[in-house]
């Protein structure tokens, strides 16, 4: 099992940042781009990057929670799931945003780590055990990547 979890956190780590054979990760997607850039949105109603960053934030906590059995209610950000980043007064900066996505990834990855296999066979639902969830996020984190490079060459048109 100790194979196992060490598969899962290569993965994870290989989507996140790592060096892979499928293109950019999705903080290599994120390489280069100021806040202006990362706060375009390809038409009205659909998200920002910085959007998809802090959603992506946001799934790393609720991923560490759920292995962790934390209580709910302590992400730095008020809300779930997306955050609207509309100019308004009060937000975040790009560099926070992107500082939280580090730390919720390194907060995430540690709590596998240190929860190990037995984290993997933990139950997350009724149908779920935390391996689900460790796949389930490497698999969230390319899906963002691909949309945040499909956003950035709209970008370019």
């Amino acid at each position: 099992m100790q194979g196992e979890l060490r598969q899962v956190i290569a993965m994870i780590d290989e989507a996140y940042a790592g060096r892979a054979w499928h293109g950019p990760t999705l903080r290599g997607s994120l390489r280069g781009l100021g806040p202006g850039a990362a706060s375009w949105r390809p038409s009205a109603g659909r998200h920002s990057i910085r959007e998809i960053v802090l959603h992506a934030a946001y799934w790393k906590y609720t991923v560490r929670r759920r292995l962790t059995h934390a209580a709910k209610g302590s992400f730095p950000l008020a809300g779930h799931n997306w955050f609207p980043r509309a100019g308004r007064g009060g937000e975040t900066s790009w560099e926070e945003e992107i500082a939280l996505l580090e730390s919720e990834h390194a907060l995430m990855r540690k709590a596998i780590l240190k929860g190990g296999v037995r984290a993997m066979r933990t139950r997350v639902g009724r149908k779920l055990r935390g391996e689900a969830l460790m796949r389930g996020i490497a698999a969230h984190d390319l899906y963002h990547a691909g949309q945040i490079r499909l956003i950035r060459a709209l970008m370019r048109r």
